[in-house]
C-alpha cells in the first residue's frame, strides 16, 4: 500500500510517501480502506519528536483521524461487517489502509462524506471530554473556549450549544461571522480586545489554543492559560487540552484546573454521529489535499492560523 512515514523526526520534510506494507487485523480488530485522514496538531508534534520517543531506525506512519469502509474483520468482531462505513481514531491514518480495535470506531455519520467525517474523530471526542466529561458543563452555564475557531474549537461551540450553554468565543476578527452562525454568543476579537476585561464569572474555560506552532505562538498561548484563570467564577473549571495546568494557581483563584488528552471512545462517536446527522453539530474544512501532500498539510497545520479541519484524501 501507499503510506506517509517518517524515519526520523524532524520538520515537515521527514513526511515521506512511499511503499509500506499493509497491516493485517487481529481478532478483535478492523482492517480499513481509509477514504481521508484528519490532520491534527498532535501529529506534528509527534512528527518532530515532541511528544513520543523511539530508537532510530524506525518507521512510522502518523495521524489518528480515520474515515473509510471496512475490508476486513478479525475473528472477534461482530458489530461491523465488510462495507461498513465507520470513522474512528486509528494510529497510523496516512495510508490507504488501517488495522485497529474494533472498540477505536462507530458507524460514519450518515449524512456526512468521508473527508468531513475524517475532520471529526479526535477533536470532536477532545471537545466531548473537555467540556462534559472534565468540565461538567450543562446547561445554562456559560462556558469560554479560547481558540474557538479552531479544529476542537468549532466543535465545542457546537457542542456547548447543543448541550444548553451560553458560549463565549476567542478568535482572530475575520472568523466572527463564522463563529456567530455557529452558535457563539459573545465574540472577542483576541487581538484587539483583552478577554478578561469584557468576561467574569464563566462555569468553564476550555483553553485550545495549540501549543509549539512557533515560539511568538506558543508563548501567546501560555499567556491565554494564565489569564484564563481570573474570569471563572469560584470553584470553576479550566480545562486545557495541550498543557497540564498548575494545581497551586488553581488554588490560588479558588477554582480548578484539568487537563485532557482525548481518549478512543465508541460509545461518545456513536452519540455524535447522532448528533451530526440531526444538524446539530457539522465540522467546517479548511483544506482538502492529497496523502502525497501531508507535508504542505504539516506547514499549514502549524501556522496555528486554520479555520476547522485540514484532511488529507486517500481515495481521490
Amino acid at each position: 500500500m501507499k503510506a506517509v512515514r517518517i524515519h526520523k523526526y524532524g520538520g515537515p520534510e521527514v513526511l515521506k510517501y512511499e511503499d509500506a506494507p499493509r497491516p493485517e487485523p487481529g481478532e478483535d480488530d478492523l482492517l480499513i480502506r481509509v477514504h481521508a485522514a484528519g490532520v491534527n496538531p498532535a501529529d506534528w508534534q509527534i512528527r518532530s519528536g515532541k511528544r513520543t520517543v523511539l530508537e532510530e531506525p524506525f518507521s512510522l506512519i502518523p495521524g489518528f483521524d480515520v474515515s473509510g469502509v471496512v475490508e476486513a474483520t478479525g475473528s472477534g468482531v461482530t458489530h461491523f461487517q465488510v462495507g461498513d462505513a465507520v470513522y474512528g481514531m486509528l494510529p497510523g491514518a496516512y495510508a490507504e489502509y488501517v488495522a485497529g480495535p474494533a472498540a477505536s470506531v462507530a458507524h460514519k455519520p450518515r449524512c456526512l462524506d468521508h473527508i468531513h467525517a475524517a475532520a471529526m474523530p479526535a477533536v470532536a471526542l477532545t471537545a466531548w471530554q473537555a467540556l462534559f466529561d472534565a468540565g461538567e458543563l450543562s446547561a445554562g452555564q456559560t462556558v469560554l473556549i479560547q481558540a474557538a475557531a479552531g479544529g476542537v474549537g468549532h466543535i465545542a461551540v457546537q457542542l456547548a450549544k447543543w448541550a444548553g450553554a451560553r458560549v463565549i468565543g476567542t478568535a482572530s476578527g475575520r472568523n466572527e461571522d463564522f463563529l456567530r452562525k455557529i452558535g457563539v454568543d459573545e465574540f472577542i476579537d483576541y487581538r484587539t480586545r483583552r478577554f478578561e476585561d469584557v468576561v467574569r464569572d464563566v462555569d468553564v474555560v476550555l483553553d485550545a489554543v495549540v501549543r509549539d506552532a512557533d515560539e511568538a505562538i506558543d508563548a501567546l498561548a501560555g499567556e491565554t492559560l494564565e489569564r484564563s484563570w481570573s474570569v471563572l467564577k469560584k470553584n470553576g473549571v479550566l480545562v486545557s487540552i495541550c498543557t497540564r495546568p498548575s494545581s497551586e494557581t488553581a488554588a490560588a483563584h479558588g477554582v480548578r484546573g484539568k487537563y485532557i488528552l482525548a481518549q478512543s471512545n465508541a460509545a461518545q462517536l456513536t452519540e455524535i454521529a447522532g448528533l451530526v446527522d440531526a444538524g446539530h453539530v457539522k465540522p467546517t474544512i479548511d483544506t482538502v489535499l492529497g496523502l502525497k501532500d501531508a507535508r504542505k498539510a504539516h506547514e499549514l497545520s502549524q501556522t496555528g492560523h486554520t479555520r476547522g479541519k485540514i484532511v488529507l484524501r486517500v481515495v481521490e
